[in-house]
């Protein structure tokens, strides 16, 4: 449920006294006389490739917002409204906060423009200055201030005319299209995963019974056959609309962030593990979930009016009988799609109700189909139980999330490894015939299907095992707890023979607030105090790791990067590891309580809050992983890098970084 890519963040830039200062971001200013006394001040923000600005307002807690000041000559000068700013494009970026948010921001050429009216017609130049900040993808510059002049004498006169207004209107289409074809991919990928939901919702018991049926209800109710497909179609189209309609709700009450910040809530989380569950339960017979009664039927006695509308409510009766199978799907399809933001819960729910619309305006079309259906068995029931043990493995790891940031220690690797094999294991027992549940039908003989899928399910079960004993289990990395986090970090009944290092083998010699990162026993701090006096007794640089308990990119860098022979002796030998945990909700000691200095009058309760918030001050960076080379000043050896799986270029940069430490 989490994203999985990073962003590279770099700040405190060193400048030598022959390096010359890089500027991505160049302003030039001019002057348009409107009338008489008005005139509109230009800014101009040339942005050179691969950098843009961010817009005048920002979501609380973003960047630096692009803020203009100008000087009114002591009330010689009225500023009349808001400088105006271009349409620019609108992107989600989990740069600056882990949940992430929507931000405006400009490339290639930003045209402001301030308009003013001037009380005193002596006024020959307007001051001011602007403040802003400069970021790629992949690096943003500390913010900036740049006076700006602006020259009245040199004002043009300016005449809006129809092809202006006709280029304006040119520009602004091709810069919807180009944020439109940008966001086409992960639209596309949505609408794929919610149309294969839906496909499976299709082949539950609560509604593929319904195809047969409802296609024989119009092709016999119609006065032709093509009246029997047309009202097929709107039948199809109804339930379409009824499923759009509630995305557009979803959308609309929530938005793209609201949802996006639950999802790395500890009580979001536990919240979702309980409604999974209780799904899983239902899916597996224990009982059904089901509307009131009364909504199904009132909306049937609307169906029985005929016409179009009539054809509306038995959609809508559909979808509340169906609610039972479909009301799980749909949930979890809808938080999932809701957490990438914008149109998605929409484009989701199009999906999902276009593989279910989709059968009957095809059987409608061609009736004969139908004697081709499987006959409604069992099997209806089995797809609905497997529906069942997926989304009870999937509750875990909304329960491990939240333990993980909470540092509970309830749900470690090996438990969630275990539960995981036991579900997968029981669902192996299930598709053989050898586990039965309440409304299975008698197994008499498995399908070539059903025995098929049942290998599979076991060849993972067995995989998963391994895991026990420490197998990384790359192909689900990103389920289970980290290895680290294991009452077991070697692996079960592990028993170390012999280390390279006296003091890897030795607990006790570890120096103080020091601990061992299992499996490879890299000597890492949690305290950036005790951290930075270790590294200046042993006269090694500083390595400050910014990262999180739930974060995926974190884990990858430490089992696919870090574990490589290179990065390993660079982390075990030649620096010094801080590892600040961003979002550790452990309270801080009393005497540690301080208030924050980015939201003054709130108190900074927890571990997490501290580090996070040294991370936002001196690094201006609020995602992880972030790493940072130092010098015992506290000075960057090198600028500070994010999430880098390239291992040579991650290698390059620490040696880089310890290269600048020794001169």
């Amino acid at each position: 449920m989490k994203k999985i890519v990073a962003f590279l963040f770099c700040l405190a830039i060193s400048f030598t006294a022959v390096s010359q200062i890089y500027n991505p971001i160049t302003w030039k200013t001019s002057v348009e006389k409107v009338s008489e006394n008005t005139y509109s001040l230009v800014s101009t923000a040339t942005i050179k490739e691969g950098w843009h600005l961010y817009a005048q307002e920002v979501p609380k807690g973003g960047p630096i917002p692009t803020t203009f000041t100008y000087d009114d000559e002591g009330g010689k000068i009225k500023i009349v409204g808001n400088t105006s700013e271009p349409e620019g494009k609108i992107k989600f970026t989990t740069l600056f906060s882990d949940e992430g948010m929507n931000i405006k921001s400009f490339a290639n050429k930003a045209v402001f423009k301030q308009t003013i009216e001037l009380a005193d017609v002596g006024v020959t130049q307007v001051n001011a200055f602007v403040e802003f900040i400069a970021c790629t993808d992949e690096q943003c510059l500390p913010p900036k201030e740049i006076d700006l002049s602006f020259d009245l004498t040199k004002a043009i006169a300016v005449k809006t005319t129809a092809g202006d207004k006709k280029e304006t209107k040119v520009k602004s289409v091709e810069k919807v299209k180009e944020t439109k074809k940008e966001g086409k991919r992960g639209l596309l990928g949505i609408f794929f995963i919610a149309f294969l939901s839906g496909f499976a919702a299709l082949l539950t018991p609560c509604v593929f019974p319904m195809i047969p049926m409802t296609v024989s209800f119009f092709t016999k109710q119609s006065k032709s056959k093509s009246a029997g497909i047309r009202n097929a179609i709107i039948y199809g189209i109804s339930i379409i609309a009824i499923y759009v309609l509630l995305g557009s709700v979803v959308t609309a009450a929530f938005g793209a962030d609201a949802l996006n910040a639950l999802s790395t809530n500890v009580w979001f989380n536990i919240i979702f593990f309980l409604i999974l569950v209780i799904f899983a339960v239902s899916f597996l017979g224990a009982f059904e979930i089901t509307l009131p009664s009364s909504w199904a039927t009132k909306v049937d006695s609307q169906a029985d009016k005929g016409g179009l509308i009539g054809i509306f409510f038995m959609a809508l009766a559909l979808a509340i009988v169906s609610f039972s199978c479909t009301g799980p799907i749909v949930g979890t399809l809808l938080v999932e799609a809701a957490s990438k933001g914008g149109i998605a819960p929409i484009v989701g729910m199009l999906g999902f109700s276009s593989a279910i619309a989709l059968p009957f305006a095809l059987f409608a079309a061609f009736p004969g189909w139908l004697n081709s259906l499987p006959k409604s068995g069992g099997w209806l029931n089995t797809v609905k139980v497997v529906l069942g043990f997926l989304e009870l493995a999937l509750a875990f790891k909304f329960l491990s999330n939240a333990d993980l940031v909470l540092q509970l220690h309830l749900l470690e690797r090996e438990v969630f490894i275990a539960i995981w094999i036991a579900i997968f294991g029981a669902l192996a027992f299930y598709l053989f015939g050898k586990i039965q549940l309440p409304h299975d039908s008698p197994v008499t003989h498995i399908s070539v299907g059903r025995l098929s899928l049942g290998l599979i399910v076991l060849s993972f079960t067995i995989y998963m095992i391994p895991g026990l004993w420490g197998a990384p289990l790359n192909l689900i990395s990103a389920f289970p707890p980290p290895q680290g986090y294991s009452e077991s970090p070697y692996g079960v009944g592990f028993t170390k023979q012999g280390t390279t290092s006296t003091q890897e083998n030795n607990h006790e010699a570890l120096p103080e607030g020091a601990h061992l990162m299992p499996p490879h026993d890299i000597v890492a701090f949690h305290d950036y105090d005790k951290g930075l006096a270790y590294a200046k007794k042993v006269g090694k640089p500083v390595m400050i790791d910014f990262t999180g308990h739930a974060c995926v990119n974190c884990r990858k860098m430490e089992q696919n990067v870090w574990v490589k022979p290179k990065v390993l002796d660079v982390l075990k030998n030649k620096v010094v590891l801080i590892s600040l945990y961003v979002d550790d909700k452990r309270p801080l000691k009393d005497d540690e309580v301080v208030e924050s200095k980015l939201t003054p009058g709130k108190k900074l309760k927890y571990i997490g809050q501290k580090w996070s918030e040294l991370q936002t001050i001196k690094y201006k960076a609020n995602s992880q992983p972030f790493y940072v080379l130092m010098n015992h000043d506290e000075s960057n050896l090198i600028d500070p890098v994010a999430y880098t799986p390239n291992v040579d270029e991650y290698h390059s940069w620490l040696q880089e970084g310890i290269a600048n430490f020794k001169k």
